[in-house]
């Protein structure tokens, strides 16, 4: 499938003068559920990921992502609290919700923002993003949580790899700064590794819950920026343990239910959200470029394939006509609502996908 077969149409139908809605009834954006920003980070990666696929491109899809992307974009400035964290939720009339702090949030930000400053190429924009980086940054170094913590492992690696290859680091980012945080995160994910890890057990909690290849990728990613064998080990055994915990006995990839999720002694098949499929392609294509092994741009084509069909009910979540996906998959079928989440995690996964396809031909 070449990029301009998947369309943006969906999106752009989420997205309003305020950023993207966060849910549908069907195709049709709920306004009543307001935003996140969430969603909105993903939004900017996602255009970021798809802008560098279809560079040369004369469809008239890269002007329209930059029209979106410029959306998102406002909306983490706005979204952004002087102390560098961000509100998540607000209300349709653009009021905030009440909520507690989101680690996801703050480092799922931080990485959206580290993607857009490495890949964009127009200063005007990389201001913003550099500007939004540079201000959450002191705040990372307070998140308590694994996921918040690969996510800022992750950006802080991309951060000094691109350094090291000569782009210069936004103004007022210091690169001690950024390789001390790196270090303080990556050893947390390691040590919560070596406090679960059993022989039937090679996982970073007691429970495989939600975005579960964020912890690997993470450390792939740190990886490929220092070389350190423990790191290198401490992912790959983890990612192989998880693919092997997300596939059916037909190879079809079997995302953990969120019923009950999977412990030692226990799986739960339903329901499957298309997250957990993009966060595992995102994995096994950082895995790929890693350690160049097949296994690994199999697994993601396996996780793209789930989109279209290739799951334990054999049916399509994903219409690349508009670039929809349904909210998930239950056992009498698909959800039909196809919200932010779940459309953003398709788009990723096709451009992972074929962001590998091209990798290869050029090698």
């Amino acid at each position: 499938m070449s990029p301009a077969a998947v369309k943006f149409d969906h999106l752009e139908r989420l997205t309003d003068d305020t950023g993207l809605l966060e849910h549908c009834l069907g195709r049709i954006p709920r306004r009543r559920e307001g935003y996140t920003t969430d969603d909105n980070a993903r939004a900017i990666w996602t255009c970021v990921e798809w802008l560098d696929l279809l560079k040369g491109d004369e469809s008239g899809e890269r002007r329209r992502l930059y029209r979106l992307l410029d959306r998102y974009l406002a909306f983490l400035l706005w979204a952004q609290r002087e102390d560098g964290t961000f509100q998540n939720n607000f209300h349709f009339d653009r009021t905030p919700e009440a909520e507690e702090h989101s680690d996801d949030c703050l480092g799922r930000s931080i990485w959206a923002a580290a993607a857009a400053y490495v890949s964009l190429d127009d200063e005007a924009r990389r201001r913003v993003v550099a500007e939004i980086f540079r201000q959450a940054l002191p705040a990372s170094a307070g998140m308590q949580f694994l996921r918040g913590q690969a996510w800022g492992l992750a950006a802080c690696c991309l951060m000094l790899s691109k350094r090291n290859n000569g782009s210069a680091l936004p103004s007022g980012v210091a690169a001690a700064d950024l390789a001390n945080l790196a270090d303080n995160f990556e050893q947390r994910l390691l040590a919560a590794y070596r406090a679960h890890r059993t022989d039937g057990w090679h996982w970073f909690e007691p429970q495989i819950t939600y975005a579960n290849g964020l912890l690997p990728w993470a450390l792939f990613v740190a990886y490929r920026y220092h070389g350190r064998d423990e790191t290198l080990q401490v992912a790959k055994e983890s990612l192989d343990f998880l693919a092997a915990k997300m596939s059916g006995q037909n190879g079809a990839i079997r995302p953990v239910g969120n019923r009950g999720w999977c412990s030692i002694d226990r799986r739960a098949d339903w329901d499957q959200q298309p997250v957990d499929v993009m966060k595992l392609a995102l994995a096994a294509r950082e895995a790929y470029r890693a350690l160049g092994d097949e296994t690994y741009r199999e697994l993601v084509r396996r996780c793209r394939n789930w989109f279209y069909g290739d799951n334990d009910l054999g049916t399509p979540l994903a219409d690349p006509s508009d670039g929809s996906c349904c909210d998930g998959l239950n056992p009498d079928g698909p959800n039909p609502n196809r919200g932010a989440e779940s459309t953003l995690s398709y788009l990723l996964t096709e451009a992972m996908a074929q962001s590998l396809q091209l990798e290869v031909v050029s090698r």
